[in-house]
């Protein structure tokens, strides 16, 4: 009898486990970080042109994928009307990634820096980047 009790009552309490961490997978959270990674990400020289591709306010785990999907994006969309201070989503395979896009022409030199503001991980994460004032 005392192990059909304990049966039941670990087979009652894997119920509630599993019903928690389902209940957690839709769970969103939203949280801010002041600090990213900010730098030149990746640097593309053809015989036209030479594109710096910058990133500010990255995540170390991301920034290098999300540069050069930055550089993929810029090199598909060039021809149509890119404007400096254009809102840009970035698929990644860990986030998706929102922020402000800059291109700054000098002759044959191309800068793009990306402001990352929105980081939505795979997990559920989403992290706001916010100004450090003071």
């Amino acid at each position: 009898m005392r192990k059909m009790f304990i049966a039941m009552l670990l087979v009652i309490s894997q119920l509630i486990v599993a019903q928690e961490t389902e209940n957690n997978k839709g769970l969103l959270t939203t949280t801010t970080y002041k600090y990213g990674h900010n730098g030149m990400e990746l640097i593309v020289t053809t015989k036209k042109e030479t594109i710096i591709i910058s990133t500010f306010n990255s995540k170390l785990a991301i920034k290098d994928e999300i540069a050069e999907k930055i550089y993929n994006y810029y090199k598909n969309n060039k021809g149509a009307s890119i404007e400096s201070g254009d809102t840009v989503i970035i698929n990644g395979d860990k986030a998706k990634v929102t922020g402000k896009c800059i291109v700054r022409k000098n002759g044959k030199l191309i800068v793009v820096e990306f402001y990352y503001e929105k980081i939505e991980w795979h997990s559920g994460l989403t992290e706001l980047y916010k100004k450090n004032i003071g």
